[in-house]
């Protein structure tokens, strides 16, 4: 474990934190399609990512998700700072989309880093910020771009997330995330494909332009 985090979190973080991240994280190897946290589901410690991908979606009554922002190394979820402070139970699901390694920490040195690090202050605020900018770029995707945009934005944002042009999904789980129809992400990829900008197969989309 402390390899893997000195690879990262040795620029951001004082080393005496990263010894205490070292005595009291929990770490966890996850799998794609593993769940990080569901919703509704009570806050014990909060997530610090060392590699991989995860999805963070919203689920309305209806058992409807929508994808809201992708955490990957060196991020974790705002929200679940918030949630274990205030002792709330977990708004979002956050899913596994790749094969990932993660640091649990207990809440119960969250005030003590506060007061204690600097670098833990700021990278607390830092993960607020990023996250609040992220969920209204999430908002203004689908108050401003028509479908066709949304798509491509989500095809693209997803290529520099995986770190990999070639995406391994269907078309039928991008209409899950995009909280569409399938038959409305076929047609529009088809679109892209005729465009240039991406290349179809079995259960795979290449993205060529982004």
């Amino acid at each position: 474990m402390r390899e893997k985090l000195c690879d990262y979190y040795n620029i951001i973080f004082e080393k005496e934190l990263i010894e205490e991240i070292i005595k009291f994280g929990a770490f966890k190897s996850l799998k794609k399609g593993d769940l990080l946290i569901d919703i509704n589901q009570e806050i014990t410690d909060i997530p610090l990512l060392l590699n991989g991908a995860i999805k963070i979606v919203r689920e309305n009554a209806q058992g409807e998700e929508l994808l809201l922002y992708f955490l990957e190394r060196g991020d974790t979820c705002a929200i679940s700072f918030n949630n274990c402070i205030r002792r709330k139970k977990s708004l979002v699901r956050g899913v596994v989309e790749k094969d990932c390694e993660v640091i649990y920490l207990p809440i119960s040195k969250l005030d003590d880093w506060l007061s204690k690090y600097k670098t833990w202050r700021e990278f607390v605020i830092d993960s607020y910020n990023i996250r609040l900018n992220e969920m209204i770029e999430a908002i203004d995707t689908l108050a401003f771009m028509n479908m066709d945009e949304r798509l491509y934005k989500y095809l693209t944002d997803k290529v520099q997330i995986m770190r990999d042009t070639t995406l391994n999904t269907t078309h039928f789980q991008i209409a899950q995330e995009l909280n569409t129809s399938r038959v409305v992400v076929s047609r529009l990829l088809k679109k892209l494909e005729n465009q240039g900008r991406i290349k179809l197969s079995r259960n795979k989309i290449e993205v060529l332009d982004f």
